[in-house]
């Protein structure tokens, strides 16, 4: 007992501020460990033209998120830091966090809306929570206080009153309609397209906005229900650090998985889905008209599109002059181009389509048919010779 009592004060710390520094040991690692793994992909999106607003905001939150608590553990943990110059830095971290907060906020601000295809209602609901939320942390900024520890235990900033909890209530709010909203529109999606839950999970980023909105009520916890023992108990502020840092891991995660582009906040990921098949759709259209374009000018480079199909007559005559896409050919039995068209037997079909083409009947009329494949005919001089 006597050796623990000669023990200096950063040695000798309460349990509650023992507590305190493993939890932002554990913060700094996580911000480091995001900053790690998050790299490739910050440089990928850096890469990409244009700086809609969701780049601007993820490239500042990737800086100043490990910045802000690199300095607050510097304060923290120096055995140096004397509490007059705490007095003169205390407000750092309520600041840097609000700002930090604030920005994260305007992401899911922007997402939300973008997933209801810019729906003014929840435009206006989002920015109402999020104007409020602005409002609420720079008054509650102004009554935080150092909290009285002896030379050698760090600096820490803690909440003069139980009230100034509200600086994490108006944030916590947001992330909560936040979550909602985006698992209520995950769910209107399954009638569109059945997913499974663990599916649609990932693809939505449920579990992201699930983790930022978990995280944020742990910290409600230490707030209001556990009890300080007394001014120098920092029990209340032993999460924020990490609900901070956790809340801009997950919205930086949110943006990145984002598949379309991040102008206007992005597209919902069926929106995606849709578009991308139409895309298909309309790619496999712009190949079967390359194809009729074949028989230009040698030299001549054309692209063709995966797997198109066009069938055309044999006579070029307008009554019997059809063309088919394979999106409508996988919509119709295989029956349904047999010998029922212009009289063909089914097996003389069958034959002939594993060489490319139907040879024409005695009476001059047939089908051709002609599959591509993924090429690209480059230009050759013997192109004309060789045809």
């Amino acid at each position: 007992m006597s050796i623990i009592s000669q023990l200096p004060p950063s040695l000798d710390l309460p349990p509650h501020l023992s507590a305190h520094k493993y939890f932002l040991v554990c913060t700094l690692t996580v911000a480091a460990w995001d900053t790690l793994v998050l790299s490739p992909r910050t440089w990928r999106l850096f890469r990409q033209p244009g700086w809609p607003t969701l780049k601007i905001l993820f490239n500042f939150m990737r800086l100043f998120m490990p910045i802000e608590f690199i300095i607050v553990a510097v304060a923290f943990f120096d055995t140096k830091w004397t509490q007059e110059m705490c007095q003169k830095f205390f407000l750092f971290e309520p600041i840097c966090t609000a700002i930090l907060l604030a920005c994260c906020s305007v992401v899911h601000v922007i997402r939300i809306k973008a997933i209801y295809d810019n729906n003014r209602g929840i435009l206006g609901v989002m920015s109402a929570l999020f104007a409020v939320q602005v409002v609420v942390t720079a008054i509650c900024c102004g009554f935080y206080r150092t909290v009285p520890l002896l030379e050698g235990q760090g600096c820490i900033a803690g909440p003069k009153e139980t009230w100034v909890g509200i600086y994490w209530v108006a944030p916590t709010v947001l992330y909560t309609v936040s979550f909602a909203l985006a698992l209520m529109r995950s769910i209107d999606s399954l009638q569109t397209r059945p997913l499974s839950p663990w599916k649609l999970m990932l693809r939505d980023g449920l579990n992201l906005y699930g983790a930022i909105w978990l995280v944020n009520m742990v910290n409600m916890i230490f707030w209001f229900v556990i009890k300080p023992t007394g001014t120098t108990d920092p029990v209340r502020t032993i999460v924020t650090s990490m609900a901070a840092v956790l809340t801009t891991s997950m919205t930086l995660r949110i943006i990145l998985n984002i598949r379309s582009t991040l102008d206007y906040g992005g597209s919902f990921a069926l929106s995606g889905s849709s578009a991308n098949n139409s895309s298909r759709s309309g790619g496999n259209a712009g190949a079967i008209h390359g194809l009729s374009n074949l028989s230009g000018a040698p030299g001549a480079a054309h692209s063709v599109g995966i797997n198109s199909v066009q069938l055309r007559s044999a006579v070029p005559t307008t009554q019997n002059a059809h063309t088919y896409t394979l999106d409508e050919l996988r919509s119709k039995p295989e029956s349904g181009w047999d010998g029922d068209i212009h009289g063909e037997d089914k097996s003389s079909v069958g034959a002939e389509s594993k060489r490319g083409g139907l040879a024409n009947q005695d009476d001059g009329t047939g089908v051709k048919v002609t599959i591509d494949r993924e090429v690209m005919l480059m230009e050759d001089k013997n192109y004309g010779a060789r045809k």
